[in-house]
């Protein structure tokens, strides 16, 4: 079928609104018809330097056109979000933590199938797309069951898409992973929706102290409307020795989500002893590298791939604090036609927009 799509053509450079042919799903596959997705950071740093032509978006909602033969968990006309995708067959994925599937990057992030293909093309030669099990940069996507997660009739298909990938992440990083006690301390690193998700569950999950640390004022001055007890400019003060005024002896738990090396080893130093810290970011850092003495007291650094959630089972919890008036992250989206998505990636990139949302 002839769909649009936005495609990049050159690495680093603006997205293409074309007309590209998708094919029938596959017997494990479904075919999606988008309603609304999200523009997420790994969207823009992967933009720099994936294969192209490429098509990327990875925080989709939309409805059910078709299935494959073997589809079971959806039917034509549910109303689905979509997230990552794994392989099902793994000791991971076995167990529950699909996140961490041995075979992640393969089925996400090579722009084909496991087989090679791909279910896009252009002008007759196929070209890279299944972003994250997706690429719903476009009106359509062919996606594997394991991406697509039912949300039913009262969702708004424009505020879900976010749900399976940046809040998720951020949100998932404290529910699944750090499981902070009603009372105890945490900072988040980066109040974009990522760190503000990971506020918004802090405060849901009873914590005393929720410090968010931002260059972005305006930022900081939201955070604090999600949730967060203090905040720290760390463009205007330093960020040790504030977040040391505000947690003498440490905090029980930090979370970095803006992979830059030296706020993660601000980040680590600020944790007391056993203190944990939850890696979320992928920035502009290739390496983290800290003092030994950094980790010598009992403090845990774990890395945090998609909140370390099943999406199929967190998403629709995340949707349900939503709809209670608990998760209000809908106050952070900012909706951008999809033939606008060159305006919206440059507001996201200026720091204009918290979250980015295309609409259809």
């Amino acid at each position: 079928m002839r769909i649009t799509a936005a495609v990049l053509e050159t690495a680093g450079g603006p997205f293409a609104l074309r007309d590209v042919d998708l094919g029938e799903p596959r017997p494990d596959e479904v075919l999606v018809r988008l309603g609304g997705t999200g523009i997420c950071g790994t969207d823009l740093e992967f933009a720099t330097f994936f294969p192209t032509p490429a098509v990327l978006g990875h925080e989709g909602a939309g409805v059910v056109e078709r299935v494959g033969a073997q589809v079971t968990s959806v039917a034509p006309g549910d109303r689905v979000a979509m997230s990552f995708t794994s392989c099902g067959r793994c000791p991971t994925c076995r167990t529950g933590s699909p996140a961490y599937c041995h075979a992640f990057d393969a089925v996400n992030f090579s722009g084909r199938r496991p087989d090679g293909s791909s279910a896009l093309s252009l002008d007759g030669a196929e070209i890279n797309g299944h972003f994250l099990g997706q690429s719903s940069f476009a009106t359509h996507a062919v996606v594997p069951e394991r991406a697509v997660v039912p949300v039913g009739d009262a969702v708004d298909l424009t505020v879900a898409g976010p749900f399976g990938c940046g809040f998720q992440t951020g949100a998932g990083g404290v529910f699944n992973v750090l499981r902070p006690e009603a009372g105890s301390s945490i900072a988040v690193f980066g109040a974009g929706a990522v760190g503000v998700a990971a506020i918004i569950a802090a405060a849901v999950s009873g914590c005393g102290v929720v410090a968010a640390v931002d260059v972005n004022a305006a930022k900081l001055e939201a955070a604090r409307s999600y949730g967060a007890t203090h905040v720290v400019n760390s463009a205007a003060t330093g960020a040790a020795a504030a977040l040391r005024e505000i947690a003498p002896h440490g905090f029980d738990h930090v979370i970095d989500t803006t992979g830059r090396q030296d706020v993660l080893r601000t980040a680590v130093e600020a944790l007391g002893p056993l203190g944990r810290c939850g890696v979320i970011g992928v920035g502009p850092s290739p390496e983290m590298s800290f003092d030994w003495r950094s980790v010598l007291n009992g403090r845990t650094i774990t890395g945090i791939i998609a909140g370390s959630s099943v999406p199929q089972v967190f998403l629709p919890k995340l949707l349900d604090l939503h709809a209670a008036g608990r998760f209000p992250v809908d106050r952070m989206m900012t909706a951008f036609p999809f033939e606008k998505i060159n305006e919206a990636v440059a507001a996201v990139r200026a720091g204009e927009v918290a979250k980015a949302v295309l609409t259809f």
